[in-house]
């Protein structure tokens, strides 16, 4: 088991940006990516969708020996993980927006959340924010179609940058001083958010956070590999390989294969 790849789902290309964080923390473990752009975005759609859609994508990473699964989604976390966790004996690594170091460390006792519809009205998430955001306003905004635009690889435009200060302006008139991104599509926006946030705002996103807790787990169940050479990666999408490709290229250093998949 050793040996066998770690298995990444996400609803599209987002979840690499968790992918990448895997790849330079566990640097020689072999993983398998399925960017499920078909059905982009969960945010958009169901609990009872987004956990069929969730099991679907573990059935196909399961099918191909993977020896533990990271859902590297935050709508299919907040939504579906539980449902995961009671069905199959897998262990199963999870991604939720990062209130928790935000609310702790601000100190305008103001931040701001950007996420999917799906993760902002999630009991996991109204848990979470309630346990550590008593004292902190908490303005949470949904990014209606920004997952969209990542996904038709319309990052850089005139589109995407009013699109998404329209959503920022809010927090930055309530003086916010951390930005929590609660969607893995989220971090690739990162440099045009650097651009609109004034400079003492702090942006935190969950990938380093996961690679750390998903090297534990491996660790704690023996799973690490054994593996001295570079992991191998293959990363597959049922949706445009070219979208695919073309954010994956901004990690020169990692070897990949990229292949259109039907799951």
């Amino acid at each position: 088991m050793q040996n066998h790849p770690i298995g990444i789902f996400d609803s599209g290309v987002g979840g690499t940006s968790i992918w990448t964080e895997i790849t330079r923390v566990l640097p020689n473990e072999n993983t398998i990516y399925l960017a499920d752009s078909k059905y982009a975005p969960y945010g958009r759609r169901s609990k009872d969708e987004i956990i069929k859609l969730s099991i679907k994508n573990t059935e196909k990473l399961l099918s191909l020996n993977c020896k533990i699964i990271v859902v590297a989604c935050n709508t299919a976390t907040t939504n579906a993980i539980k449902e995961l966790r009671s069905t199959y004996q897998i262990p199963f690594i999870g991604i939720e927006p990062a209130i928790k170091p935000a609310a702790l460390n601000s100190k305008t006792k103001k931040i701001g959340v950007l996420a999917t519809k799906g993760t902002l009205s999630s009991e996991l998430f109204a848990k979470t924010s309630d346990l550590y955001t008593q004292n902190i306003e908490v303005i949470d905004v949904i990014g209606t179609g920004l997952v969209e635009l990542i996904e038709e690889g319309k990052i850089k435009t005139k589109e995407m940058y009013t699109l998404l200060y329209s959503y920022i302006k809010p927090m930055i008139d309530k003086n916010i001083d951390y930005l929590v991104l609660g969607c893995s599509h989220y971090p690739y926006l990162i440099p045009i958010l650097k651009q609109m946030l004034p400079q003492q705002v702090k942006i935190i996103d969950s990938g380093e956070a996961v690679a750390k807790q998903t090297k534990s787990i491996l660790q704690s169940n023996n799973l690490l590999t054994l593996n001295t050479n570079p992991g191998a990666h293959i990363l597959h999408t049922n949706g445009s390989i070219e979208t695919l490709k073309s954010i994956v290229q901004t990690n020169p250093e990692i070897n990949y294969d990229i292949s259109t998949l039907v799951f």
